[in-house]
């Protein structure tokens, strides 16, 4: 079972927790697939068929890179990768990157993305292009607020299969599932159960997803559409927000005030960015 499945953590305590839920579970013996170390250093050329992952979300954060004598080498916020297409240091569009690169040819890969993923410029437009063109990039599911991590935090699910590059793109269509305007979850009063996912699974229509029927949630886009938006731009909604006009629905002061402490810090690293740019210049 060891051949089939692996994992990487950089928290150790994630590592042994993950390890005893295999070992309970008897889907790994007390020799543990699971390894605790910095997955962004690269993996050594392996990939895989198949990626399920949650990468962490955050701030940007720098580390440290050690010598073999155990000395502090040097301290920094990117990761200068030879198979990255691009050097940047948001953490979660390094992963994106990371799963890009570690996935093999017809590999399918599902991962939790936040929202800045599918908007931000620069390196994130860069990396959007070279999925929609070098992947089959089939779906995406905006997610809810309210289901997991900090309040606010706005994620979702990307969807896509690794295709052997040619000179025409591999992303024909996107279909993107909207299972967040108007809906409210919360962990304990009103949490997501199997039953709210019922109509996604049914859309996605897995084996057949050449049979899928646009829904009032779900809708289709076209590579030419993307690829034109401002800096491919793929954080695409359509529904009406009923939270604008009924009080009941809109979301509690926790969470609104998050959303824009969050706001407020992307803010301010842009004026950083500015900044030191103007510095530097």
């Amino acid at each position: 079972m060891r051949s089939r499945f692996s994992g990487i953590d950089i928290v150790p305590e994630v590592v042994r927790l993950c390890a005893m839920n295999l070992y309970l579970h008897d889907i790994a013996g007390r020799d543990s697939p699971i390894e605790a170390r910095d997955a962004l250093l690269g993996d050594g050329g392996k990939t895989y068929d198949l990626v399920l992952t949650n990468p962490p979300f955050g701030k940007k954060q720098s580390y440290r890179i050690v010598r073999d004598d155990g000395e502090i080498d040097t301290e920094r916020e990117d990761y200068d990768r030879q198979d990255f297409f691009v050097t940047t240091s948001n953490k979660q569009l390094n992963f994106l990157q990371h799963i890009m690169t570690v996935l093999a040819e017809n590999g399918r890969a599902a991962v939790v993305m936040p929202d800045n993923v599918l908007f931000e410029g620069g390196a994130g437009e860069t990396i959007r292009r070279r999925l929609l063109h070098n992947f089959d990039f089939h779906t995406l599911v905006r997610l809810p607020t309210g289901i997991f991590y900090k309040q606010g935090v706005k994620a979702n699910v990307l969807f896509f299969d690794k295709k052997r590059v040619s000179a025409e793109p591999n992303t024909k269509v996107l279909w993107i599932y909207d299972l967040r305007t108007n809906q409210r979850f919360t962990l304990k009063e009103r949490p997501m159960t199997r039953a709210d996912l019922d109509n996604l699974v049914a859309c996605y229509n897995s084996g057949r997803r050449h049979e899928r029927v646009e829904t009032d949630r779900f809708r289709r886009f076209a590579h030419a559409e993307l690829v034109a938006r401002d800096k491919v731009n793929l954080d695409i909604f359509w529904l009406k927000d009923d939270t604008l006009d009924d009080p009941d629905l809109l979301p509690p002061p926790d969470e609104i005030a998050a959303e824009i402490v969050e706001n407020l810090e992307a803010a301010l690293d842009r004026f950083r960015k500015v900044a030191l740019s103007l510095q530097t210049g």
